[in-house]
């Protein structure tokens, strides 16, 4: 005769599985950005390492969380944020585009110390996550936004990129 109702062992036994599958999906999920190493001297905002005390990283949105902790778990160091969040007034004063992804918490202009621009540049260019990638001759950031890629588009869109 069948028996509808589990026994105590056979609720313990799913309960113990469930447990397992669910602890192991999770740590496949931490980032190896948490192994990153900060650089002394730099401000901490929501978790991000900043330049200066005006940077904004509270609303960055999931997406750009996770490139950037892509790029951080793939040096094993620490980004430091120039730029984030800015308000339509501070983008204007500082010549953002009017349609700038900062004003809209999607967009980055970040530095990894110690690890050359070029070699930071050539891997956001492999993120899937990543719509845009900007780079300033002469400075030592660059942007990194996570737009949507128009249609074809294999790779972000680029600009000031060699």
């Amino acid at each position: 005769m069948f028996n509808p109702i589990p026994s105590r062992r056979a609720i313990l036994a799913a309960a113990a599985a469930a447990l397992f599958a669910l602890s192991s999906a999770l740590s496949a999920c931490a980032p190896l950005a948490m192994f990153a190493q900060g650089t002394s001297g730099y401000g901490n905002n929501w978790g991000v390492q900043v330049s200066h005390s005006d940077v904004s990283t509270l609303c960055m949105t999931p997406a750009l969380r996770f490139a950037l902790w892509k790029v951080e778990g793939h040096f094993l160091k620490k980004a430091v944020v120039n730029s984030a969040y800015r308000s339509p007034e501070h983008n204007a004063a500082v010549g953002g585009a009017s349609e700038s992804y900062h004003t809209k918490c999607m967009a980055v202009d970040f530095f990894l110390p110690g690890v050359p621009k070029q070699k930071l540049i050539d891997y956001v260019a492999t993120l899937n996550v990543v719509g845009g990638l900007g780079c300033y001759p002469g400075r030592d950031f660059i942007h990194m936004d996570v737009r949507q890629r128009p249609a074809g588009y294999r790779q972000p869109v680029t600009w000031g990129c060699a």
